[in-house]
């Protein structure tokens, strides 16, 4: 049963109770980063294991997003500067114990070499329990994005050679 969480604002990135926050390199530019995240959303399931379907929603407004073990998402773009940042708050999902959920993908040039920087914040409220659930699964969900993007980058530099 899918419930609706309080709607956020992007300041919700610095004010949330609980901030994760990872990051990792790629090879490709960051307009070609930022293709595969914002314009090519059905594609998320070919690299990041954990999403089972990606699609845009409401002309491209929203998303709508299923995780391996049933987990779903209504989301709505929050933000979306072509080469540069990429965020996206949940409104609705069946996850227990969320009450609020928002997500940014920065992008930037990598200072020391050609390619770019990922940063990926995942800021959350919910109660004590919840925040501790997700505290204790930070080093499963790093692992998960370190993954997704070396996927990515590996699907990227595949693509620019071909």
């Amino acid at each position: 049963m899918t419930r609706r969480l309080r709607p956020v604002g992007l300041g919700f990135l610095d004010d949330a109770p609980l901030r994760l926050v990872f990051t990792a390199r790629v090879r490709a530019a960051p307009d070609t980063v930022y293709r595969a995240l914002a314009e090519e959303v059905t594609g998320w399931p070919d690299w990041f294991r954990a999403v089972t379907l990606a699609r845009p929603t409401r002309g491209g407004a929203g998303r709508e997003v299923r995780l391996t073990g049933g987990v779903g998402f209504q989301e709505t773009i929050m933000a979306a500067d072509p080469g540069r940042r990429y965020a996206y708050r949940v409104d609705e999902t069946n996850a227990p114990g969320m009450r609020a959920l928002l997500e940014e993908w920065l992008l930037a040039p990598a200072r020391d070499s050609p390619g770019t920087l990922v940063r990926w914040t995942f800021a959350a409220d919910g109660p004590a329990a919840f925040r501790l659930a997700l505290t204790a699964a930070r080093p499963a969900l790093g692992h998960s994005f370190r993954t997704a993007v070396r996927t990515l980058d590996g699907r990227l530099a595949a693509r620019s050679r071909g």
